[in-house]
């Protein structure tokens, strides 16, 4: 996936609100608090709920997933077979991508 292709689909997920890519992709990274009103688990949610795990896979490497991937994030989904499905994702990223430190 290309860097312009990520940043269309990172503006998609917040298609109703005026807000910059860039800023999206800094509060995702945790360089920043929020943007407009998401926080970065308002922001990972809405990509989890928006895109297939196939297209999340080309926007974000698999460390990256594995830390956006909390139980916090994953409780809040609307869809408990949705719950269902990151709570597994989440629990092989964490057997197969050592833990830094």
């Amino acid at each position: 996936m290309t860097l312009l292709q990520k940043k269309i689909l990172l503006q998609q997920i917040i298609w109703d609100y005026n807000i910059p890519v860039d800023e999206i992709e800094e509060v995702l990274k945790g360089h920043k608090q929020m943007t407009g009103h998401y926080t970065r688990s308002m922001l990972i949610r809405r990509l989890l709920e928006t895109y297939p795990w196939f297209t999340l896979i080309d926007m974000f490497t698999p460390e990256e997933l594995k830390i956006m991937l909390d139980n916090d994030v994953i409780k809040t989904l609307r869809s408990p077979s949705l719950q269902k499905k990151y709570e597994f994702v989440q629990k092989r990223l964490q057997e197969i991508i050592p833990t830094a430190g």
